[in-house]
């Protein structure tokens, strides 16, 4: 059906809804993302105790500036504008030895990638914190000291 066969006139496009993007499923695509990137380093990762391996991710989301009607909003799908500016901080527990810088780096590429491709935002602060570095010395269970 067209909108001519319904009898509603178009909405011009300044006028229509917007699209919200949740700070918590912003969240949710974070830690996925990290876990999967952080999945790509096998060696330290035997150390981290199950429970121990979600990136925990907090995340803030500002709405785009509104937009006057002189912008063009035509174009390209890859020139739409974005829903809104996310700022995150994503902490994990890392297996040592490793290579912490190339892990927090890994993440910090990827979820800017993904959060912008997935959920169409623009990221303007990731923080990657380690929170623990987790070694099999630090599993044993006598209280001797590790050299």
């Amino acid at each position: 059906m067209t909108r001519e066969a319904d009898g509603r006139p178009a909405v011009p496009r300044g006028e229509r809804g917007a699209t919200t993007v949740a700070d918590r499923v912003v969240a949710k695509i974070a830690a996925q993302v990290a876990r999967e990137a952080l999945s790509r380093f096998t060696e330290p990762t035997g150390h981290v105790p199950p429970g121990h391996r979600t990136p925990h991710v907090t995340a803030v989301v500002r709405r785009p500036p509104e937009r006057n009607g002189s912008e063009k909003t035509d174009g390209p799908a890859g020139s739409r504008p974005a829903l809104g500016q996310v700022r995150m901080r994503i902490a994990v527990e890392l297996g040592y030895p490793s290579d912490i810088g190339a892990q927090c780096a890994a993440v910090r590429r990827e979820v800017t990638e993904r959060v912008t491709a997935w959920a169409g935002m623009e990221v303007s602060d990731l923080v990657v914190a380690v929170e623990r570095l987790h070694s099999a010395h630090s599993r044993r269970t006598g209280r001797e000291r590790v050299r």
